[in-house]
């Protein structure tokens, strides 16, 4: 067993919550402190967060260090911090961390050394030379934060939550107005093109039902408001929207260099059709036809749609040969902190340059 301070946001339906609990589940002694509300008041005024989300967060770094410097002050006895996220989390936070003595962990399942966010990462890239280990989701983040200084590096996958994400057992208890022919539960961003992609849909005879935040800011609001069914789903409400669903799409960011998403694994292992674009991680993850159904653009994406709503024993078949899989996989929440907490004490035997590559990758 670990003693875990786990550095990272607290929220209930925050995925850095559900991966605290999975730590728990593990058998680790884990104690959350949460950095966001410790500047609640900067990051959730309008104005404020988003020059903080703009500059890096390089504003609230000494708030930041201060806070570190007096939890440090008051606790012992820990083995590891693991910081997840990590946006808010300079240099001289982390080397605080480590000259307490702790294992320092970065998890962050963005894409900080990407372009999409602009400078939102700054703080955390200025960090990563101090971890003594960072666990990213994509390849292209190895080789990238090595170039940094990074000590170490980890690829994992996305994962889904063993206990959060799991599908009601009696799908009679599903609220009928999560039920849908096809869905999408995401955000609209801008840059993206998923407003043009769901009009497309709509546009093709596609009965599309879109959950999710900020949708009303895209230029195609006039023409999916009749299509949009609510803001953002956390918890045991997006278990139903996905399993009330007879399709679920999977849509990639571009801006985050997407060749999977935590959708890739939510979606089939709370009972869901996965339909989502074709990449090459997809293809490796699941049988094309057979365990979820792939598309190159909305044409297609529209084809396969008809096509599952049209043969209810296929698309029974997919969902249940995809939930097979996954599980089988084993891509959960309590696999991937299994394979990142074992690393962690693994590297401090490791050379300096190495980097590694674990959980199916």
């Amino acid at each position: 067993m670990t003693s875990i301070l786990y550095i990272g946001d607290s929220s209930r339906g925050a995925t850095s919550c559900h991966r605290a609990n999975a730590l728990r589940r593990l058998g680790h002694d884990v104690v959350v402190a949460d950095p966001y509300l410790i500047c609640h008041g900067s990051i959730e005024n309008p104005w404020l967060g988003a020059l903080h989300f703009r500059t890096g967060y390089r504003l609230l770094q000494p708030r930041i260090k201060q806070w570190i410097a007096t939890l440090l002050s008051g606790i012992h006895g820990f083995d590891m911090a693991w910081v997840d996220n990590g946006e808010l989390l300079g240099a001289d936070s982390v080397r605080l961390l480590g000259e307490s003595g702790l294992l320092t962990v970065l998890y962050n399942h963005d894409d900080p050394t990407g372009s999409r966010d602009g400078r939102r990462f700054d703080s955390l890239l200025k960090a990563v030379p101090f971890y003594d280990i960072c666990a990213v989701v994509r390849q292209n983040n190895v080789l990238e934060y090595q170039a940094l200084g990074a000590r170490r590096v980890i690829r994992v996958l996305m994962s889904h939550d063993e206990v959060m994400h799991a599908p009601y057992r009696d799908t009679s208890e599903l609220a009928p107005t999560f039920r849908s022919e096809v869905v999408f539960i995401g955000t609209w961003m801008r840059g993206e093109a998923r407003d043009q992609f769901l009009l497309e849909l709509v546009q093709h005879g596609i009965p599309v039902s879109i959950w999710g935040q900020r949708w009303e800011k895209s230029p195609l609001w006039v023409h999916l408001k009749a299509f949009h069914r609510g803001g953002n789903l956390t918890g045991r409400d997006y278990v139903a929207a996905i399993q009330g669903a007879k399709v679920c799409l999977g849509m990639l960011s571009k801006g985050n260099r997407d060749l999977h998403t935590t959708r890739t694994m939510e979606i089939p292992y709370a009972g869901g059709v996965l339909c989502a674009e074709r990449t090459s991680e997809h293809l490796e993850l699941y049988a094309e036809g057979v365990e979820a159904v792939f598309w190159r653009d909305a044409e297609e994406c529209a084809r396969q749609c008809r096509r599952l709503l049209g043969d209810d024993s296929w698309r029974e078949s997919v969902r249940v040969a995809g939930m097979a899989r996954v599980r089988a996989a084993r891509r959960g929440h309590e696999d991937m902190c299994r394979v990142i907490v074992e690393a962690a004490w693994q590297s401090q035997a490791q050379s300096p340059s190495a980097s590694l590559v674990a959980n199916g990758r």
